[in-house]
């Protein structure tokens, strides 16, 4: 198997883009998934994430063997806990949430995990998560009891993004949350990309292909959009 990880830092030194779909196990129908893969098939889309801050057992697992009927897009695991891993994905971000200080979610479910990701051949990518506040209190925050960071400390994220590359993360999230009132600011983009020398993902509350373009210019090598795309299947029409 290709790495998808070598494919992502490829593209990221390129300049060219990457938009990853975001599908949540717990809101989705087994029996639609067809319709909403041909139409990511049909799209620019170049990943397939899947994941979830609250999933239950077994359901992970059965979405992934679904979506992987209908397309040839890497489909990569963005769990929200250890009973979302499962060797029927490609790969697999290993989330440390390094805005928070909760040690479960620093290191604890990391070491849960390992000896259901040894029973894989998951490519495993180390990310470094960062929660930035976005006018609403996320299902994230929720579950992992830690507080987003303020989008105007640009030089305390900056910073904590820095540190998680330092630490040997291959990848930086900024994440603004499932159903964020405003996605990511054009500030804490420029500013994390350029201290950066690691592909940066950017997620959270981008709508539109306005919203997408401007995470793009400001520096975000891969885009992750989830809720619009459930809200509003048109936005598939804009990305064709």
């Amino acid at each position: 198997m290709n790495s998808i990880y070598k494919k992502i830092q490829a593209s990221a030194l390129k300049g060219d883009k990457l938009l990853a779909v975001l599908i949540d196990p717990d809101k989705v129908v087994v029996n639609e998934v067809s319709r909403f893969i041909s139409k990511i098939n049909e799209s620019v889309a170049t990943h397939i994430f899947v994941g979830g801050s609250t999933v239950d057992e077994n359901d992970t697992e059965d979405l992934v063997e679904e979506i992987k009927k209908y397309t040839n897009v890497p489909v990569v695991l963005f769990p929200g806990d250890v009973n979302q891993i499962t060797g029927k994905a490609d790969g697999l971000l290993f989330l440390s949430l390094i805005s928070g200080r909760n040690p479960d979610f620093l290191i604890g479910k990391h070491v849960d995990s390992v000896t259901k990701l040894s029973e894989t051949g998951l490519e495993i990518i180390p990310t470094g998560y960062i929660l930035i506040e976005s006018g609403n209190k996320s299902a994230v925050e929720r579950v992992t009891n830690t507080k987003p960071m303020s989008r105007i400390n640009v030089s305390l994220i900056t910073k904590t993004a820095k540190a998680g590359e330092l630490l040997g993360m291959k990848l930086i999230y900024l994440e603004a949350g499932s159903g964020a009132k405003s996605p990511i600011s054009e500030d804490i983009i420029k500013s994390v990309k350029n201290k950066l020398s690691i592909p940066l993902i950017v997620g959270g509350g981008i709508k539109n292909s306005k919203q997408l373009e401007n995470a793009y210019n400001s520096g975000a090598d891969l885009v992750v959009i989830g809720t619009a795309f459930e809200e509003n299947e048109s936005f598939f029409e804009e990305l064709k």
